[in-house]
């Protein structure tokens, strides 16, 4: 059976000192599968667009800037993932500069600055589960891009494997 995820893009906006991240606390619709977590930004992809130009878009529409630098940090692979068990791979970024008014929400919720340091510690913040595996490779000092895999089995992880290249 072939494997046709469904492509979207998160980002992670750094502070210049790098020691602040951007999230969206999804806070507006109680109906929504993320309702409640914290989240880089990011979206799905438009079907003609590549995996930087989708990260683009999505940090315009939801925050309202202009990214000037950003940089892969790395892909994974979430096979179960969706509210229906679909299948997601994550193009994960990490972007440093920007020029533009940064929104203080959006129709997903509000936006909020916290330090990395938090965001890190376990526990700390409403995550999805997940997330606490893959986001200590996306901030560390590692040049290397990391590409994994993490399935999920009734919105849980089931195993997490991945390499640095």
């Amino acid at each position: 059976m072939p494997y046709t995820p469904i492509l979207a893009t998160l980002g992670y906006i750094v502070t210049p000192d790098r020691e602040n991240v951007l999230l969206i606390h999804r806070n507006t619709r109680p109906d929504d599968a993320h309702f409640g977590k914290y989240n880089g930004l990011g979206g799905k992809l438009d079907r003609h667009e590549h995996m930087t130009a989708g990260m683009k878009r999505e940090l315009f529409e939801e925050a309202g800037i202009e990214v000037t630098a950003l940089h892969l940090r790395g892909m994974i692979s979430w096979p179960g993932f969706g509210k229906y068990g679909e299948d997601w791979l994550g193009f994960i970024y990490l972007i440093t500069d920007w020029t533009g008014t940064l929104k203080t929400r959006n129709d997903e919720g509000e936006l909020v600055w916290v330090s990395v340091s938090t965001l890190l510690t376990p526990d700390a913040l409403n995550l999805w589960p997940g997330d606490r595996y893959f986001l200590p490779l996306v901030f560390d000092a590692d040049p290397r891009q990391f590409h994994g895999v993490m399935p999920y089995v009734d919105g849980q992880p089931a195993g997490w494997v991945y390499e640095r290249i």
